[in-house]
């Protein structure tokens, strides 16, 4: 049985911030949970489906954001308490449905937890979705550690209800990977079969409608903002003539900041948890008598520019500071030290920030580096040294268009199979444009999970336009990156997964493709010649390749490969498993004054791709 489903009231578990959120959910009596993997909201889905299976829980892996959110938002129509998670890029797929979700309301509590990604540790980019909550007028709360995502999971349910909204559960990854102390609570039963009742004229948004709901929509947002006022996530404490005003993790940064500095007692300290709408009065009533205030915030001055507004109708004269030199910066997330050391500095405080630890003298020796790379016996690497074989030996310059998952590495030397990049599904799009505006040979690539999340229109679209590219889906059955959730073209899957496999070369001939081939990048005699036949045809062509995830097979199946292989001494200096494949697995001998090339056993998985092409690499005699 799942950990999330155990414990009794009042107990004390360490739950990760994601898996709090989950708990509080079920405490709230969530009906419903839906998601598209997206770190660092992926435990949240994953633990979900977990209980799924051992509950009467209903749960989707949904194919993206959008559709996500929209089976939400039926299902909370429909009297059900629902959850959707995504990363904050995910909420960007579902913006179109969350601005008129917010006119049609909800009748079941619904929360939507959107995952920002300070410092873009699994991002492309940063951005703070705090704006659309301010965007779409919608309430919104922001947990500073696993404890409070726990609680605030649980009373969002019950504010949306009572605002009939959605409600943005907005946090941070460093709140979502943090684990701690959580407080359990009892868990609530799910209710039986929901109601849908007809209501078109204040459900379906035709303009007319709209208008409407648009005004009972800034009603509600009042409504919301005097419960700000008096929300328990939003809290005063300290005294003095210098404040602090903070959201989020940088909370708990400020508070052990202030602890450590000696401060707690010196300055007014006023945390805010329910930020949109912001309690205007509560602020307003912090302000006055304080000399300087600093607003800790991570990322975009969203809280800075709002309390300098408030400041300002108040005719209140003291300092207000947060971005700018000299304190924080609008990129990366914080950590201890810094606030520790802004809060100082900006307060005239003396301290002596520790030494940094440097691992030479911890461990000697400095770390080594760890680049992000590709896994020995990846099937996406083997493809990729097809397409850069293919491309040499027909004296071609391929322009490689690449999208969002595990592939995307494949932007690294020696592989160097990454040229463009925006965001999930724009691969096939992007190619299109480059290909029609430069008439360069353009291979496009996308992941199998990618290609359901996004790409089914940019093929529909390049196949109707006659656009002249080759698209190489990447198929190794599952979402690799994210922690190898399933999505439709899965047939290796979970156990108990419920799922209807779709058959992606079904797909792609039903889009109207109908130049295909279909390789396993494995066997490399065959791939590179499919991959030579597809680089040179013209016109929209689609070149799918299929291998399993290493990884994902071994975990699902218990199938451990078993071969290994050396290189024998005739190598010498070709270098081209080095300048052209970049196994991890393989090496230069250390200090050996030539180029011996070494394959760590430790390391290979035994694919046995590179005994195809090299014949210096032979199997490892057993015995």
């Amino acid at each position: 049985m799942s950990e999330l489903l155990q414990g009794k009231a009042d107990e004390r578990r360490l739950f990760l911030g994601n898996e709090a959120i989950v708990r509080g959910a079920l405490e709230a009596g969530v009906a419903l949970v839906t998601t598209y993997p997206g770190t660092p909201s992926s435990e949240i889905g994953d633990r979900s489906y977990e209980i799924s299976r051992q509950t009467d829980l209903a749960f989707e892996y949904s194919v993206n954001e959008k559709v996500a959110l929209e089976v939400a938002a039926g299902a909370a129509a429909s009297g059900w308490r629902v959850l959707t998670a995504m990363k904050h890029v995910g909420l960007n797929v579902a913006a179109d449905t969350l601005m008129t979700l917010a006119y049609v309301g909800v009748k079941g509590g619904m929360v939507i937890v959107s995952a920002d990604d300070p410092s873009l540790f699994s991002s492309q980019n940063e951005q703070d979705n705090r704006y659309y909550a301010k965007m779409a007028s919608l309430p919104m709360l922001e947990p500073d550690s696993p404890r409070e995502a726990k609680e605030m999971a649980q009373a969002a349910f019950a504010l949306s209800e009572e605002l009939g909204l959605p409600v943005l559960l907005r946090t941070t990854t460093r709140v979502n990977h943090t684990r701690g102390p959580v407080t359990l609570g009892t868990l609530a039963s799910r209710p039986g079969p929901g109601h849908f009742e007809k209501n078109p004229f204040q459900k379906v948004m035709v303009p007319a409608v709209a208008r409407v709901a648009h005004g009972r929509l800034l009603e509600s947002l009042s409504r919301a903002r005097a419960l700000a006022e008096v929300s328990p996530f939003n809290r005063v404490s300290g005294r003095g003539v210098w404040g602090i005003i903070a959201s989020g993790v940088s909370r708990s940064y400020v508070a052990d900041a202030l602890r450590e500095l000696g401060l707690t007692d010196q300055i007014k300290f006023l945390e805010l948890g329910f930020t949109h709408p912001l309690p205007e009065g509560l602020i307003g009533d912090f302000l006055p008598g304080l000399e300087k205030v600093l607003v800790v915030e991570e990322l975009e001055p969203y809280l800075e520019e709002s309390i300098r507004a408030i400041a300002q109708e108040r005719g209140l004269t003291g300092a207000i500071r947060g971005k700018g030199p000299g304190l924080f910066s609008r990129l990366y997330e914080y950590h201890p030290g810094l606030v520790r050391e802004t809060i100082a500095r900006y307060f005239g405080v003396s301290y002596q920030p520790p030494a940094p630890m440097v691992p030479e003298q911890v461990l000697g020796r400095a770390l080594p580096d760890r680049p992000p790379n590709l896994c020995p016996g990846c099937p996406h690497r083997a493809m990729y040294y097809s397409v850069k074989i293919a491309l040499k030996d027909l004296g071609l310059t391929g322009i490689f268009p690449t999208d969002i998952g595990c592939y995307t590495l494949g932007l690294l030397p020696p592989l160097s199979m990454a040229d463009f990049l925006i965001c999930m599904g724009s691969s096939i799009n992007t190619a299109a444009g480059i290909s029609r505006a430069t008439g360069q040979k353009v291979v496009a690539f996308i992941g199998d999970s990618t290609f359901f999340h996004s790409g089914l229109q940019g093929l529909a679209n390049a196949v109707h336009q006659g656009h002249d590219f080759l698209l190489v889906i990447l198929d190794n059955g599952t979402t690799a990156m994210t922690g190898s959730q399933p999505h439709p073209g899965v047939t290796l899957t979970p156990p108990g997964y419920p799922g209807k496999p779709i058959d992606i070369a079904g797909v792609v001939r039903g889009l109207g493709v109908e130049q295909l081939w279909q390789i396993n990048p494995f066997h490399y005699k065959e791939a590179l010649a499919a991959t030579k036949e597809a680089v040179e045809a013209s016109g929209m062509r689609v070149l799918i390749s299929q291998a399993p995830c290493h990884l994902y097979e071994s975990r699902i199946t218990g199938k451990k490969r078993q071969a290994r292989f050396q290189v024998t001494g005739e190598c010498g200096e070709c270098r081209d498993c080095l300048d052209y494949f970049g196994c991890p697995a393989m090496y230069l001998k250390p200090d050996s004054g030539v180029s011996q090339m070494l394959i760590d056993p430790d390391v290979c998985t035994g694919c046995a791709f590179c005994v195809q092409w090299c014949k210096c690499i032979k199997p490892v005699k057993k015995g």
